[in-house]
């Protein structure tokens, strides 16, 4: 089995029924939520510089899996909110990179 972070879904894959975001979900771990049908994470740091220098590998991530979160974020802290816009809802893509920005 692949790794989720390993992942690279074509086409950001389809649309997930809610078993295969359960699963998905299960896989990736307690630290990430589903809030409003969106994959959510807190991140808390020390400082500003700390949560800006989080934020420019987040966006590095995005870029390379041409996959874009919603992020934002102040003096101590980043949210990170991933969902899939055209397909209206969860897909592996946004497990994927929810995994990648994990490793981090």
């Amino acid at each position: 089995m692949i790794k989720l972070s390993q992942r690279t879904p074509e086409d950001h894959g389809p649309k997930l029924t809610d078993d295969e975001v359960s699963a998905l979900k299960a896989e990736l771990g307690p630290s990430w939520g589903i809030r409003d049908g969106k994959l959510f994470k807190h991140f808390d740091f020390n400082n500003f510089k700390e949560s800006k220098v989080f934020v420019d590998k987040v966006s590095a991530l995005a870029e390379q899996a041409n996959h874009h979160p919603d992020i934002t974020f102040s003096f101590k802290y980043a949210d990170i909110v991933l969902y899939t816009h055209f397909r209206q809802g969860l897909t592996e893509a946004d497990f994927a990179l929810a995994a990648k920005i994990g490793e981090l």
